[in-house]
C-alpha cells in the first residue's frame, strides 16, 4: 500500500508538469534547503499552472515571519536544459490540501519554489511524501517527525541551533535497529525504513559525529540500495584512515552499484584524501564508464538532472587532489 501510495503521488506530479521536451537538472535536498529562506506549512487555496499556486500559511517552522496568503510565482533553483516552445515550467498541486514549503524571495519580490517538482512536500492522509536526499528518492514520514528533523535541518544550514536532543534521540533509535527493508507487505517495517533513511540523511546535512559503527551495517547492506547511499552520504562527517579505507573498498568492489560508489567517491573527495591519489588513479584506470544515474522514465521533466558515471567521479576526484 505504501509503495502505491508513492507511485501514485509521483505519478500525478510526473503527469501533471511532463510538458513536451521542457526539462530541467533537479537539485538536491541540501541545495534547495540552504538557498530557501522560509519553511512553511500551509494550504493549497489554488493554483493556475502557468501562473501561480496560492497559499494560506498554516505554521512556520523556520525564516523571517510569514503569514496569512500568498502567491508563489517562480522557481528559484530552476536550471533549464530544454523547454518547448510556448510551454514552460508549471505549477500542479491537484489533489494536494496542504503542504510544506521551502520558498525564497527573489530581486523581483517574487516568492518562488525551488522547481516544479521539488521544494515542497505534500502532506496526505496524514502522512508527508518526503524529500531529504533528491525527489527522485521520497520517504513517507510522520509528520511531527518531519517537521522536527526538517526544521532542525533549515537551522543547521540557516546558522542557527535546533534540537539535539531529539535528533540524537531519533537517531539512535533507529539507526539501534538492524537495516529494514522496504516491504509491500510489511507497514511497519517500511516505516522503520523510511525512518532509517530520515535518520542517516540527517546525519549528513547536520554533520553529526559519534554514529560511525552504527552507519557502517547500513553501508554493508548490498540488498538495500538507499541505505547504502545514506550510509555512505552519512560518513561526509567522519574524515578518518578508517573511512577513507571502507569508502576506496567501496569505490573498488565489484559488488557494488555504480550509484553507490559515485556517492562514496563524492564522500572521499570532501577529505581531500592526497595520501590516496596514487589508489585512486589505479581505480580510475578500471572505473565504468557506464551512464549512470536516477533511472525512471525518459519522459519525466527530471530526465537531464545531472550524476556522472564511476570513472567521470574518480576522475574529478583525482584531478581535485593537489
Amino acid at each position: 500500500m505504501l509503495k502505491l501510495k508513492l507511485a501514485l503521488l509521483t505519478l500525478l506530479i510526473f503527469l501533471s508538469v511532463c510538458v513536451k521536451a521542457t526539462t530541467w537538472d533537479e537539485p538536491w535536498q541540501d541545495q534547495v534547503v540552504k538557498k530557501s529562506e522560509y519553511f512553511v506549512l500551509a494550504k493549497v487555496l489554488g493554483f493556475d499552472a502557468n501562473k501561480n499556486v496560492t497559499i494560506n500559511i498554516l505554521k512556520q517552522f523556520g525564516g523571517q515571519p510569514l503569514s496569512g496568503k500568498i502567491s508563489i510565482t517562480n522557481f528559484y533553483l530552476l536550471s533549464l536544459c530544454s523547454e518547448s516552445a510556448g510551454e514552460g515550467p508549471e505549477f500542479h498541486f491537484k489533489g494536494i490540501d496542504s503542504c510544506y514549503f521551502f520558498i525564497k524571495k527573489n530581486s523581483k519580490n517574487e516568492y518562488c519554489i525551488a522547481t516544479p517538482t521539488t521544494g515542497f512536500a505534500a502532506k496526505i492522509d496524514g502522512q508527508v511524501y518526503a524529500t531529504y536526499r533528491h525527489s527522485y528518492h521520497q520517504a513517507l514520514i510522520e509528520p511531527d517527525i518531519y517537521e522536527k528533523t526538517m526544521t532542525a535541518i533549515f537551522n543547521n544550514y540557516h546558522g542557527l541551533p535546533y534540537d539535539k536532543t531529539y535528533l540524537n534521540t531519533f537517531i539512535n533509535k533507529y539507526l539501534s535497529i538492524k537495516p529494514a527493508a522496504y516491504s509491500n507487505s510489511d507497514e511497519k517495517q517500511t516505516a522503520v525504513f523510511f525512518n532509517q533513511h530520515v535518520a542517516l540523511e540527517s546525519i549528513y546535512h547536520l554533520g553529526l559525529t559519534g554514529y560511525y559503527g552504527k552507519i557502517l551495517p547500513f553501508l554493508d547492506d548490498e540488498k538495500n540500495f538507499h541505505s547504502q547511499v545514506s550510509a555512505a552520504r552519512a560518513l561526509t562527517a567522519y574524515n578518518t584512515a578508517e573511512s577513507k579505507k571502507v569508502l576506496l573498498s567501496k569505490i573498488t568492489k565489484s559488488s557494488t552499484g555504480n550509484f553507490v560508489k559515485v556517492i562514496c567517491i563524492w564522500t572521499l573527495k570532501t577529505y581531500h584524501p592526497t595520501e590516496l591519489k596514487q589508489q585512486l588513479i589505479n581505480a580510475e584506470l578500471t572505473a565504468s564508464s557506464k551512464e549512470n544515474g536516477f533511472g525512471g522514465n525518459i519522459m519525466d521533466p527530471r530526465v537531464c538532472t545531472q550524476f556522472p558515471t564511476v570513472k567521470k567521479a574518480l576522475t574529478e576526484l583525482v584531478a581535485s587532489i593537489k
